[in-house]
């Protein structure tokens, strides 16, 4: 499917494409196409290619970087992109533990649902999601799927510190803080993965297109998972899937 895309220049040197302002797997398959397209393309003037939920922004060197050129360039090899929809990605089956010691936000957003803490728990890991950018802090993943019972607003008043992994909804996404932060999402529970690590060769095992399916597990399977990822043994259990 072709979407009638809208060019636009961002800042002294890129460019911003956008497609419909809506959260669609289709849409993030295109976005990925085009930006995998322009990539193998290796044009020398090319600095970066950064994608997010419906948009791709292209950067350019300074230098030799001409807007309606380089628009009508990037009409030709969208024209020209192959479809992702066939691509393998991989499910990602990442731990968590939603005991209140570390979901403090839990029973509050049960209580605003009428529903329980168990009711809440579950509606959060029977559902795979689909990852469509990184951003905000290295390694982490804008998540789309989150089931519309659980779309809660973020707090009014954001922590001035939230713990790494911990696992939040805000809005209509779900994530996981990769490392300790300022945030406003509802906190639910606890990863003990890294989700971004830079002494590996590659710091986020995940990429745009990618699954996760989370799953519950208890405080002590929590400690006993953190310590096998300090001690650098852990490998987080995953699946190729065929989207």
């Amino acid at each position: 499917m072709d979407y009638n895309l809208v060019f636009k220049s961002f800042g002294e040197c890129s460019i911003l494409i956008e497609w419909p302002q809506i959260i669609d797997k289709n849409i993030l398959y295109d976005v990925l196409a085009l930006k995998e397209t322009i990539q193998k393309k290796h044009i020398k003037e090319l600095v970066n290619v950064v994608n997010a939920y419906n948009s791709l922004l292209i950067v350019y060197d300074s230098i030799k970087f001409d807007f309606e050129h380089c628009v009508n360039d990037l009409k030709e090899v969208y024209n020209s992109r192959k479809s992702v929809k066939t691509s393998t990605f991989n499910l990602w089956k990442i731990p968590v533990c939603y005991d209140v010691f570390f979901g403090f936000d839990i029973e509050e957003l049960a209580n605003a649902k009428n529903l329980s803490t168990a009711d809440i728990i579950k509606l959060h890991f029977s559902t795979n999601y689909t990852i469509y950018f990184i951003g905000f802090l290295p390694g982490f993943l804008y998540l789309g799927g989150l089931n519309k019972v659980l779309h809660t607003p973020r707090r009014a008043t954001p922590r001035l510190k939230i713990e790494k992994g911990a696992v939040a909804i805000g809005g209509e996404q779900t994530g996981v803080y990769p490392s300790q932060s300022p945030g406003g999402w509802n906190i639910i529970g606890n990863s003990p993965i890294d989700f971004f690590n830079i002494k590996k060769e590659v710091p986020c095992f995940a990429t745009s297109g990618d699954q996760i399916q989370f799953y519950s597990i208890s405080k002590k399977e929590h400690t006993h998972i953190k310590a096998l990822v300090e001690a650098g043994v852990y490998q987080i259990e995953s699946e190729v899937i065929h989207d």
